[in-house]
């Protein structure tokens, strides 16, 4: 999977961090749908947030941006089932034809970015290999505290950081796992 964030759903032909206008800070996901299925992303996202409740701002607005005509059907699908079992009023909305803009570099694999160990296992990557780094994005998601040890176990080779950089890493999901415990 890879992952970038930047700003989608506004009108404004160029926004930045600075100058989002109507945009939404959003994230885009390119996935294999042989190994998780669009529906099943969306239960993730329905889960991630309270779609009952109103955005106060667009910047921080949740919404889902379908990527295809299939897509908008089953996000369209899921909201209202969403709607009906939950017996709410769905606010966050479903906006296909959304153009994402990749946002600056400095705030691709943010979290990331801020661990200078994990940074100079990937220090041969230039730019733009880091933002489109499945590798840098698994554990920008592992820094921020999400996956667990049993997740690390089963892709640790995949990483292929140094010895002590795993190490590292394994201490560092153990850490944030006591937290959330």
């Amino acid at each position: 999977m890879r992952t970038r964030v930047g700003y989608a759903g506004g009108a404004h032909a160029d926004p930045t961090y600075h100058d989002l206008g109507d945009h939404a800070e959003a994230f885009q996901l390119d996935f294999a749908p042989a190994q998780i299925t669009y529906e099943d992303l969306l239960t993730l996202f329905w889960s991630s947030h309270q779609p009952a409740r109103p955005a106060y701002r667009s910047q921080y607005m949740a919404a889902a941006f379908p990527g295809s005509p299939a897509q908008r059907e089953i996000a369209d699908a899921s909201r209202a089932r969403l709607a009906a079992e939950k017996r709410i009023m769905v606010e966050t909305p479903v906006m296909a034809d959304a153009r994402f803009h990749r946002a600056e570099d400095y705030h691709q694999k943010y979290y990331l970015r801020h661990d200078a160990t994990l940074m100079r296992e990937l220090e041969g990557l230039l730019p733009f290999e880091l933002i489109e780094s499945p590798v840098a994005a698994r554990l920008n998601g592992y820094v921020a505290g999400h996956g667990s040890l049993a997740q690390l176990d089963a892709e640790r080779e995949r990483l292929a950081l140094s010895p002590a950089g795993a190490d590292y890493l394994e201490k560092l999901v153990r850490s944030k796992a006591r937290r959330r415990a």
